[in-house]
């Protein structure tokens, strides 16, 4: 041969390689599995912010809709009174109604904002837990 002798990697060394790469990987996998939990968290965030959202949204319809109607309701009220007086009373039972119905529409979405707070509250709280 030509005379040299074959480099031979001394064990240790061998050894603390073979252990920095595991350590390496395991510090890989779990980086990873903080990724997933944090898209998962996230997906489930959203999802529930989206739920309240869609919420919210079908509350403020219907209520436009009891709103329009209550006022469809006065005018053919109106436009049959007889006499001022019919008038005046049309007008303020349709005050009165639809005073009651703001301050239980403000009472309603008060509850709802107050429970979708609370919700994501518990997300981001399940989510800090979870890191």
């Amino acid at each position: 041969m030509n005379g040299k002798l074959p480099y031979e990697v001394p064990t240790e060394m061998r050894e603390f390689a073979e252990r920095s790469v595991e350590q390496a990987r395991k510090a890989f996998d779990g980086f990873m599995g903080a990724a997933h939990k944090a898209v998962d968290n996230a997906h489930g965030s959203a999802e529930s912010a989206r739920a309240n959202t869609q919420e919210a949204t079908r509350k403020a319809i219907a209520y436009a809709e009891n709103n329009v109607a209550a006022a469809f309701d006065f005018a053919q009220k109106l436009v049959k009174s007889k006499d001022l007086t019919e008038v005046m009373q049309h007008q303020s039972e349709f005050l009165k109604s639809q005073v009651a119905a703001l301050q239980s529409q403000i009472k309603d979405l008060g509850t709802a904002a107050q429970d979708a707070a609370t919700k994501a509250a518990e997300t981001v709280s399940k989510a800090a837990k979870g890191r």
